[in-house]
């Protein structure tokens, strides 16, 4: 490690491989703690290269836990995190909206390293049990029309920087890979970053790849369309911006989307919401995310006829019912 991190503090750059290598090493626990917390540094203070965050992605599949969900249409929806921004779990309650419109989800998430609560912490918080057993994960698609990956449980290589990004409690580069590494390979996915440069990288790799994706990033910020500003949306058709307006939407504060203080705050905003009862701006903002999901499904569907899906999931209350079954089953 020594020799690799002289090397990126000379301003050089890994190739696809070279990176593929390191991030093997660091799986197999060779380096020390001040080593690695000294390597996820160098990407905080320079660009990772598509090559670098192609080889970290590469050796996380081949690590990875392998699912396979390939008989059923799923779509991921996900952000990397590290925004700073301290919303409500805007991208899990959109996940419940999308299954409750009877669509497949393949949510993938962990818990929060730099926010308050993680999909994964809402999720323990109202009692769902984590596994990568197949047969339990299709048997919750099946009957809940959802199924939470819970990235421990699909990436044990993880286990070797756990320690250091919890003690870091930063953004790293592994916020980045996240969205990148769902074990079950979905068809289609809606995925936010916290920056523009990692969302050109996104469209880079995922453009290869023969996948329906969205990618937004918030010219404000945000990793998912939040309703404060335009955002900058990549599919596999181009780019364009979007803004609150164009969407019939009005701009909203900051303020009227913060998650809370903790993880039992932000329950409570969750189930508010998801019981039909959230503001009309915590609402706007969770159901266009699902309109736009949908969208990524079936590019045919407008955004009006998406967004009344959505209304539908969430205030005929599919969207918790869904939540009530897959805790249940």
């Amino acid at each position: 490690m020594k020799a690799i991190l002289n090397r990126l503090y000379n301003h050089e750059k890994l190739s696809r491989s070279e990176a593929k290598k390191v991030l093997i090493d660091i799986a197999s626990e060779k380096y020390n703690d001040a080593h690695l917390a000294s390597f996820m540094t160098v990407f905080m203070m320079r660009p990772i290269t598509v090559d670098e965050l192609s080889g970290f992605r590469d050796a996380l599949k081949e690590l990875s836990i392998k699912i396979d969900l390939s008989d059923y249409n799923t779509i991921d929806i996900v952000g990397t995190g590290g925004d700073g921004k301290d919303t409500f779990n805007i991208s899990t309650i959109t996940s419940f909206i999308v299954a409750g419109t009877g669509q497949k989800v393949a949510k993938h998430g962990n818990y929060s390293v730099s926010s308050q609560s993680g999909s994964s912490d809402m999720l323990a918080s109202f009692g769902y049990q984590f596994t990568n057993d197949e047969s339990t994960l299709r048997a919750h698609l099946e009957n809940a029309n959802i199924c939470f990956l819970h990235a421990p449980k699909f990436h044990p290589a993880m286990k070797a920087v756990g320690p250091t990004r919890k003690a870091l409690a930063l953004k790293t580069f592994f916020n980045m890979l996240g969205p990148l590494v769902n074990p079950s390979s979905p068809k289609n996915q809606l995925l936010g970053t916290f920056n523009l440069e990692i969302a050109r990288l996104y469209n880079y790799i995922l453009q290869e790849e023969d996948i329906n994706y969205g990618i937004i990033h918030a010219l404000d910020g945000y990793d998912e369309i939040s309703l404060t500003s335009g955002f900058k949306l990549f599919t596999k058709n181009g780019e364009q911006i979007v803004n609150p307006e164009d969407l019939g939407q009005k701009r909203i504060q900051q303020s009227e989307i913060f998650g809370g203080n903790s993880v039992s705050d932000a329950a409570k905003i969750f189930k508010t919401i998801i019981e039909g009862n959230g503001t009309e701006a915590q609402n706007n903002v969770v159901l266009t995310n699902a309109a736009f999901a949908l969208k990524i499904i079936d590019e045919t569907k407008s955004f009006e006829t998406a967004f009344s899906q959505a209304k539908d999931s969430l205030f005929g209350l599919k969207a918790k019912q869904t939540l009530e079954k897959l805790v249940r089953i």
